[in-house]
């Protein structure tokens, strides 16, 4: 008796280790399996989007983890930097000023051949497929409706709107040394007068007796706008549709005008790290975020313009989509390499001699 009881307990502890055993290493293997792919991109509003209705698909078909390192474009790139020779991150999201830097120092490894970059608008892919753009912007101008109603002033149509003595008082600009849309009007404007990205004389030479006059402060970001458009003191300045449409939510009372002479491309791009750990998924992650499954999600869910000319807009948004369209017939890129080659002089003279 002892002996079959004996033998029967052996039986089950023999099935209990084995199951146990065999339970272990499945977990083993499916822990092993799933693998972390760390993104550098902007917090708040954009990772919610992204980590809650753009990131879960590509998670759960790829069983792997995608953790978000956030910050500013600047804070990624020197996150990059410091770990260059051994990278924490797999794929950052930066703008395109940024970006153009990020290739240079050689932080980007090429994107894949993929058929999905032909999708993309041609000014969304940078520098030989080393980056392209999931977040497709414009700086434009932004104008107060109620003002402009009250002192029945039409819609502006130019950067040179900007010098129009009406506006003397008015105008608000944000730092051209400090903020991406406070250097695009200065650019623009620069263009107009003669310039290029390499020339910048021409517009310094013409602001003082042009927009200069009209300026009621420079402004480091554009935090501060909306108070000022509320109060009634800017009238014009220079913005993007998504800022302006952001502005609209909270009703305050502005409107996005595109200049006929263009607007200047403000585009979030990826790039996949080069000497990252996961070089295979993360060139995967990429090529997903470029394509029009994904960005779709971004534009309903975050607000972000799509670089993937197929994406079709929610009933909600198609107008806004139709419209941004528009805008990028004739909008502008910038040479950003000539344009980084000169911003510690430009910088340098502009608050030497405009914001003085």
């Amino acid at each position: 008796m002892m002996d079959k009881k004996q033998g029967a307990m052996r039986l089950t502890k023999g099935k209990q280790l084995l199951g146990a055993t065999m339970l272990a290493l499945l977990s083993a293997g499916a822990m092993a399996q799933q693998k972390t792919l760390y993104v550098g991109m902007n917090g708040g509003d954009m990772e919610r989007a992204f980590t809650q209705h753009v990131f879960p698909d590509f998670e759960k078909a790829n069983n792997v983890k995608i953790v978000v390192v956030p910050g500013t474009s600047t804070d990624v790139l020197a996150k990059a930097q410091a770990f260059k020779d051994k990278p924490q991150m797999h794929v950052m999201f930066l703008d395109d000023g940024i970006m153009a830097r990020a290739i240079s120092m050689g932080l980007c490894e090429q994107l894949n051949d993929d058929p999905v970059l032909k999708e993309l608008y041609p000014t969304a892919v940078m520098k030989d497929r080393m980056a392209a753009g999931i977040d497709i912007g414009m700086t434009g101008l932004g104008y107060n409706t109620k003002m402009f109603a009250d002192k029945g002033w039409a819609p502006p149509t130019s950067w040179t709107d900007l010098a129009d003595p009406k506006y003397k008082g008015k105008v608000v600009f944000q730092s051209a040394s400090g903020s991406t849309f406070g250097l695009h009007g200065f650019l623009m404007f620069n263009r107009i007068e003669g310039g290029n990205d390499q020339n910048y004389e021409p517009g310094f030479k013409k602001w003082p007796t042009t927009i200069g006059p009209n300026v009621l402060e420079y402004i480091p970001n554009s935090a501060k706008l909306a108070e000022m458009i509320q109060s009634n003191e800017a009238a014009i300045f220079p913005l993007t549709p998504t800022a302006i449409a952001r502005l609209k939510k909270r009703d305050i009372p502005v409107e996005y005008a595109q200049p006929k002479e263009g607007s200047v491309i403000l585009m979030v791009g990826e790039c996949v790290i080069a000497k990252n750990s996961e070089p295979e998924l993360a060139q995967k992650l990429a090529l997903y975020l470029l394509s029009a499954k994904a960005q779709a999600k971004a534009l309903e869910m975050g607000g972000h313009f799509p670089s993937n000319k197929n994406v079709q807009a929610p009933a909600d948004n198609a107008e806004t989509l139709k419209r941004f369209q528009g805008y990028m017939a004739n909008a502008k890129i910038l040479d950003w390499d000539q344009i980084n080659a000169a911003r510690p002089a430009f910088n340098a003279r502009w608050n030497r001699t405009v914001e003085r």
